[in-house]
């Protein structure tokens, strides 16, 4: 048997001993794990690294070292499917060298945790139970910490005077700070907050009761804008989309929204969210006609697509 054989082997053998569930005891997360340690295959177990590794790296190194070849649309499989639960377990470490770096950031990275390091540098040596056996009995202390350390890069959002949540770190989740606590304050005073958006997990909060008691069923296919806000003075669903997300709402945006929304017994308001206006004017050619812009760099003022007034001067 070659050593790229033995080595996914090992790996394997490695993930159940450290518990976990079955979806992970496979051939992807055994080539993830393997990257981890940056463990090729003429390498022995103690000759293990620890570098800074991202997806899209990690799946050119498994094909060009064990030739496992994965598809470009594979790598929210390795990130949701391998490398989530290998975090999770405090096995790696996502970012280490810039815990508040976005979730979707290209530089995103993962790197072995150095606890874990040690102990696989001893796999298949007469020390390894007896350390697997200690590092199993530390790893939920260090499993609690570096979600604790996680937790604290979170960026908290005051959805009420009593009740806050938190978003992923990075610009898109300050945004999403933005619209809720400066944008819904001005222009939707004492909105409620059905939904916001996390780059982390789709569904970041979410108040399912409250959208069906206006007659809206989105289900989890339902591809939601990144705040919905319910204006309940004026009986208004403000639909908001943050432009650093998946961009403006333009016209096939306007169109995906209205169907998904198409039962409501508010009234939808459409709106586009920049954080700046340099960067509104590279897409004012696409924003849809008969929705609204706000600028967060300019927070007091509204732009109105196609309103009442063409023309005309505003009183001082």
């Amino acid at each position: 048997m070659n050593n790229k054989n033995t080595h996914l082997e090992d790996a394997q053998e490695i993930i159940a001993a450290l518990g976990f569930p079955s979806q992970q005891q496979n051939e992807r997360s055994a080539l993830c794990l393997l990257a981890l340690l940056n463990l090729t295959p003429e390498k022995a177990w103690a000759q293990a690294e620890n570098p800074l590794i991202g997806i899209t790296p990690m799946m050119s190194w498994v094909y060009d070292q064990y030739e496992k070849h994965y598809a470009p649309n594979s790598r929210e499989t390795f990130r949701r499917q391998t490398m989530h639960q290998f975090c999770d377990a405090g096995v790696a470490l996502y970012n280490p060298d810039d815990p508040a770096r976005a979730v979707n950031s290209p530089k995103a990275a993962y790197q072995i945790e150095s606890h874990a390091l040690t102990l696989l540098r001893t796999f298949g040596t007469t020390s390894w139970p007896n350390n697997l056996e200690r590092y199993l009995a530390t790893r939920t202390s260090l499993v609690e910490r570096y979600a604790k350390e996680r937790e604290q890069n979170r960026i908290p959002v005051r959805v009420t005077e009593v009740k806050e949540i938190t978003l992923s770190p990075g610009v898109h989740s300050e945004l999403i700070k933005n619209i809720i606590e400066d944008f819904a304050s001005r222009f939707a005073p004492n909105s409620i907050l059905i939904y916001a958006g996390d780059t982390e997990k789709k569904w970041g909060y979410f108040d399912e009761e409250r959208l069906k008691g206006l007659n809206i069923d989105v289900g989890s296919h339902g591809k939601m804008p990144d705040v919905v806000l319910h204006y309940t003075d004026k009986n208004w669903l403000l639909l908001v989309e943050s432009v650093t997300s998946h961009g403006p709402v333009d016209g096939k945006r306007y169109e995906e929204l209205s169907k998904l929304f198409s039962e409501s017994t508010a009234g939808l308001v459409y709106v586009t969210a920049f954080p700046n206006r340099t960067l509104m004017g590279r897409y004012l050619g696409e924003i849809a006609w008969e929705t609204e812009v706000w600028v967060a760099d300019a927070p007091s003022h509204l732009i109105h697509f196609n309103g009442v007034r063409f023309l005309g001067p505003y009183s001082t």
